[in-house]
């Protein structure tokens, strides 16, 4: 999961020119392996440490870096290599272990390996100008596992942060592994040898292809990091003893302890318990004294313990080869100051460790694979086998969503409680689940979403071949629970739905829809249309159903069947076929209601044989049956079981279906690629921000508004272009500036309230003559005596005419939470009011910008509503391409707004257009870990 919370500022050296420590730097990190790490820059105290690092490497690792045998680093080069001054010299560091506590704290204590110990170097020293020299060193027991990779990914995004653009190495020619690190990076590489020595050359802005190699090792490397937790096979339990302080503990652990017995007896687990008296005697358990007891390796451990002995028995479950750690326990960041601390000592500790951490507050973890059952949760029964892939955070809501799916009859292939969610979200098993085979449908229950733009990006990946179902607590997705770390948002409430609906998800209102969506996702095929036909036992039903469908979002087709509640089976199963057999059909619901209420086993029967044979995707309502059930089963033709999923209601099985419909359609439409304008140029946007800010002084994060000559200039970094104007003081000064512009002219008020209305009187349009304009002038200055335009500010505004045309308004904010939000909709007080506004969140498709341009309902306007000629809608989504892709490579653009935006028969003009510019800390511009 990338990082949820806001970091400290990113800072240069200090104004008394010492180095300031780049804390924002650091990160914890998922290896290819699915082990963690720690990445930090590299400190003067850490020379003790690198010299123990270079003296443990080999002969051969130690030639390969510099080229020469050195058994210790001379005194003179390890101060050197030490003291940087993170600008023009740069070094990062991997470490393993955990960092040195304060004294006093309850970080005190010992365990093994207690203290950071260097496994890896990467390193940067400028050149000339852009250029700087790179050099890696990784220990030899860690090499393999993708380290320099993920080094080189954060090299470059700091050395790019000053103003570093291009990357040169010297590598000998035997040292393969780092050759391929280079290539394999996605970056344009440019190699020649020389001397002996390889030349390696190239930039490291970044490319289509390097963000995709990122975002692929991401997933694999997440992937693999929640593999290891679900099929753990060696597995150990931490109690809180004899005399818990708390009696809760005590049971949560028993809990356990039952779930983990059937596999620990049958020899699929091994089982170890620390600190559970109840554990004693108990065939298949290994009991312990002391962690310290445990034989080694262990993949995972559960911890059932007060908050304050959590550390340190994690510093210990580390020296174990511990992968993950699931923790009941609470008493974290939702208890105030001192919570928060101890969990970000304790994510330093877990993750130095190489491990995952699952909670704090979790409800724990179930996983059926290859026959075995994998039961650390604190579920009475685990769930039965299935093909589902079910998350949720706090352990309360837990309890009634597995209850429903008992209830229903579902099957899970995981389960996992994140509780807190301090490391391991959603995010992490959407990455697992979309390469694990024995998953067909992803359901999530989010209480709090942490990154959305990453979410967008892994759920997007996801449903392209999954269905993702999810349902969030609240609408806006902006409800904070505590021990929840996430980042305040400024974003419209709106902005989530629309993430999830560009990224395929299908949203649903609560836990109940949840199921109903997800079991026929589960037992049937994905529908092939929305053609809806019905079978009911009254027309008085149909008719329901029909209208409950239509509002649904189904087609209905008018095909109805009917069937009286005592038909004879001949006459059920010729009424069914009937109904089966008419292509003009994609979907089906039956609704079988007797008003004796007696369940009819013979519908069920013929309904489930005629559905799995067809593969027609069908739904019911029967009296007596709910889920997923035996009386409603059949085999497909390649002899798969196919369940008609039961509903309660008739409206909640054709809601039910019309998701399925839709995401089935979503799923079958090409979603495009990532829009790429032609002469866009963000490394120059980039210079002329990066200057306006430090010619602002915005070190405090407050906005640095740009002037009009600054914001024409960074568009035209990305080919748009805004059309001149000239402010005035007087008649005079305006007929001069409309001399020099052209006629006819507009000219409008600068005064805030009335800029833009013309309704109102505040713009004047076509203005053709010197006596014209005089006149406007008068009545635009009368009009807007009681108000100031603002400080130095000249009351008038004039501009060569454009084409006449529909104006629209394009906007883009940087959002803490979800980074760039583009929205576009039509100009005027109507759209303001009703809210008839787009949303995006880039990095956008052609497809995305089409559907953003056509979501308002005031779109029709732009193609030939009413008689009114069709629009240059291409230059349009050109234009709204153009600033998706400017806000996405600018964080530090803090908001830009287009408007008007006028769109006629032959283009777009943009009238006018206002920006401002704020340091910012994209939540998920790296590969990175969750540190609270």
């Amino acid at each position: 999961m990338a990082d949820d919370v806001p970091r400290p500022p990113r800072s240069g050296a200090a104004d008394t020119g010492a180095p300031a420590y780049p804390a924002a730097w650091e990160a914890d990190v998922v290896l290819h392996d699915g082990s963690t790490t720690r990445l930090r820059p590299i400190r003067p105290e850490d020379a003790d440490a690198l010299q123990a690092f270079h003296v443990a490497q080999s002969e051969r690792s130690t030639f390969l870096r510099f080229f020469a045998a050195l058994e210790r680093l001379p005194e003179r080069d390890l101060h050197r290599l030490v003291h940087v001054d993170h600008v023009d010299r740069v070094a990062l560091v991997a470490v393993a272990g955990t960092p040195r506590p304060a004294p006093g704290t309850d970080g005190d204590g010992g365990g093994a390996d207690a203290f950071e110990r260097i496994i890896g170097v990467a390193r940067y020293d400028r050149v000339e100008g852009e250029s700087a020299e790179v050099a890696f060193n990784i220990a030899d027991a860690h090499q393999g596992k993708g380290l320099a990779s993920v080094l080189l990914e954060h090299l470059a995004a700091a050395a790019r942060e000053r103003g570093v653009r291009r990357f040169v190495a010297e590598v000998l020619p035997q040292n393969g592994r780092m050759l391929h690190v280079f290539r394999d990076a996605g970056y344009e590489v440019r190699q020649r040898t020389e001397d002996g020595v390889v030349q390696v050359t190239f930039d490291i802005d970044p490319t289509e292809r390097s963000l995709a190699v990122m975002a692929d090792r991401e997933h694999r490397a997440e992937a693999r990091s929640m593999r290891a937790l679900l099929t753990a096979r060696r597995v150990l339990l931490v109690g809180p003893g004899p005399q818990p302080e708390r009696a809760l503990h005590a049971a949560h652990a028993e809990r356990v302890l039952g779930g983990l017995l059937p596999a620990a007896r049958d020899g699929s687990t091994t089982v170890h318990a620390v600190g559970v008296p109840t554990a004693a005697g108990t065939d298949g358990v290994h009991v312990h004294e002391r962690v310290d007891d445990v034989p080694a390796p262990v993949d995972l451990a559960v911890v059932v313990l007060p908050a304050e002995q959590v550390l340190d028995a994690a510093r210990r479950l580390g020296a174990l080869g511990v992968r993950g750690l699931v923790l009941l326990s609470s008493g974290f960041a939702e208890a105030g100051p001192e919570g928060l601390a101890r969990l970000r000592l304790l994510l330093g500790v877990v993750h130095g460790a190489g491990m995952r951490l699952v909670g704090p507050a979790s409800f724990g973890i179930v996983s059926h694979h290859d026959g075995t059952t994998l039961d650390l949760s604190l579920a009475e029964h685990p769930p039965r086998p299935g093909r589902i892939g079910l998350f949720s955070q706090s352990a309360p809501l837990a309890v009634p969503l597995l209850a429903a799916v008992e209830r229903r009859g579902l099957g899970l292939a995981q389960f996992v409680s994140a509780g807190h969610r301090a490391d391991v979200s959603g995010n992490d098993l959407m990455q697992f689940w979309g390469e694990d085979d024995s998953t067909d449908v992803v359901a999530l229950y989010l209480e709090s979403i942490g990154n959305p733009r990453k979410f967008s990006r892994v759920a997007r990946r996801l449903a392209a071949h999954k269905p993702v179902v999810v349902v969030t607590a609240g609408r806006s997705g902006q409800v904070v629970p505590p021990g929840h770390a996430v980042r305040p948002t400024r974003a419209p409430r709106r902005t989530l739905e629309e993430v999830m609906r560009l990224s395929g998800v299908i949203r649903v209102e609560n836990q109940h829809q949840l199921l109903d969506v997800v079991q026929v996702l589960a037992h049937q095929p994905l529908p092939a249309g929305r053609r809806t036909s019905i079978l009911a036992s009254s027309a008085s039903v149909a008719a329901l159903v029909a209208e409950a469908a239509a509002a649904a979002g189904l087609v209905v087709t008018g095909r109805v069947e009917l069937l009286v509640e005592d038909a004879p089976v001949d006459e059920v199963r010729a009424t069914v076929e009937r109904l089966y057999a008419d292509p003009q059909t994609d979907v089906v619901v039956a609704v079988r209601l007797p008003t004796l209420g007696t369940p009819d086993p013979a519908v069920a029967q013929e309904l489930a044989r005629a559905a799995a044979a067809s593969g027609r995707t069908t739904v019911a309502c029967m009296v007596g049956l709910h889920g997923i059930t035996d009386d409603l089963t059949a085999p497909d033709p390649t002899g798969r079981p196919r369940t008609v999923p039961a509903y309660s209601a008739p409206e909640d099985a054709v809601l039910a279906l019309g998701h399925a419909a839709r995401y089935a359609a979503w799923r079958g439409t090409d979603r495009g690629r990532p829009v790429r304008p032609e002469g866009v140029d963000t490394r120059a946007a980039e210079r002329l921000v990066a200057a306006r800010l430090a010619a602002g002084h915005a070190t405090d994060g407050s906005p640095v508004p740009l002037s009009s000559a600054d914001v024409a200039a960074l568009l035209a970094t990305v080919g748009v272009h805004v059309w001149p104007s000239v402010r005035v003081h007087d008649a005079d000064e305006a007929v001069a500036a409309a001399e020099r512009l052209g006629w006819p002219v507009a000219v409008k008020t600068t005064v805030p309230a009335l800029r833009h209305r013309a309704d109102l009187g505040g713009v004047r349009l076509d203005v053709a003559d010197e006596a014209e304009l005089r006149s406007d002038v008068a009545g635009i200055l009368a009009l807007a005596a009681g108000h100031d335009p603002g400080p130095g500010v000249p009351p008038l505004e004039v501009q060569a005419m454009a084409p006449h045309g529909v104006p629209c308004v394009v906007r883009s904010a940087e959002d803490p939470l979800f980074g760039p939000v583009l929205s576009f909709g039509l100009s005027g007080d109507a759209t303001d009011l009703l809210g008839d506004v787009a949303y995006g969140v880039p990095p956008l498709t052609d497809v995305d910008v089409a559907e953003i341009v056509r979501t308002p309902r005031a779109a029709p306007r732009l193609f030939g509503y009413r008689g009114l000629p069709l629009l240059d809608v291409a230059a349009l989504e050109d234009l709204v391409a153009r600033v998706s892709v400017l806000a996405d490579a600018l964080p530090d653009l803090r908001a830009l707004e287009l408007a008007p935006v006028v769109v006629s028969p032959a283009g777009v003009a943009v009238l006018g257009a206002t920006a401002s510019v704020a340091p910012a800390d994209r939540a998920d511009a790296l590969r990175r870990l969750a540190r609270t």
